[in-house]
């Protein structure tokens, strides 16, 4: 089931307006206002439909590992008209992904969460919608996703391996077909992409063990300090 979201690291629907209008839009390179609409011809919602180089793999680990998301979760999406608010990019649950999209011409907005679960047509309407209305969720299937819609919000779920990607925002301000296009164009970043969305892994951030030289290969694993004679 879709977990609950760490307060200090997401950015709730209502706040996020003022946070841009105090402190200023920054925008990533994804989802950027460019009016580019995703293909929607296919039928199928959530294809991988980055048009860039892919992300390097090692970088998308380090720089999504330093904020303790897994890097399989992370995903960008587009909408005409739309940006990705970097200020809400962060962890969603345990080591999900979230990231919010904001219109600053109709200030409407939606969220982007990926978690570890699955979601399926028993499933469905006792999952939570967003953040949790407390009230039943009437589910419709739309292709390979799911339609959802509960408490005045509504959503597109798109059940992938091991991972549910989930696209939520106000059913009175936000259409269902800017929803359905955001969801058929969410894509894992190319490099472009993941170099705006999430900042720089710290120097020196681990990603395996590191090899202790002064080890020896039999015993206990004590360090050998032994200096000779002379020391």
């Amino acid at each position: 089931m879709i977990r609950a979201v760490r307060a200090v690291r997401v950015l709730p629907l209502l706040l996020l307006p003022l946070l841009l209008v105090s402190c200023g839009t920054e925008e990533a390179g994804a989802g950027a206002d460019t009016g580019t609409t995703a293909d929607t011809d296919t039928g199928t919602a959530g294809a991988d439909k980055g048009t860039g180089s892919s992300a390097d793999p090692a970088e998308l680990a380090a720089r999504a590992g330093a904020l303790g998301i897994a890097p399989e979760f992370v995903y960008v999406t587009e909408a005409p008209g739309f940006a990705v608010a970097q200020q809400s990019v962060g962890v969603f649950g345990g080591d999900g992904f979230h990231a919010a999209y904001f219109s600053q011409k109709t200030h409407a907005q939606f969220e982007l969460f990926v978690d570890r679960g699955t979601l399926t047509a028993e499933n469905c309407p006792k999952t939570q919608l967003g953040q949790g209305s407390g009230e039943s969720v009437a589910c419709e299937r739309d292709g390979d996703a799911w339609y959802r819609k509960a408490g005045g919000q509504h959503e597109y779920a798109l059940p992938r391996d091991g991972h549910v990607i989930r696209l939520v925002g106000d059913a009175n301000r936000l259409d269902r077909a800017v929803l359905r296009e955001a969801a058929e164009a969410t894509h894992h970043p190319d490099a472009a992409e993941l170099a705006a969305l999430l900042p720089p892994a710290p120097e020196g951030t681990a990603t395996e063990p590191v090899e202790r030289g002064d080890l020896p290969p039999v015993g206990d694993g004590a360090p050998n300090n032994e200096v000779g004679a002379s020391g």
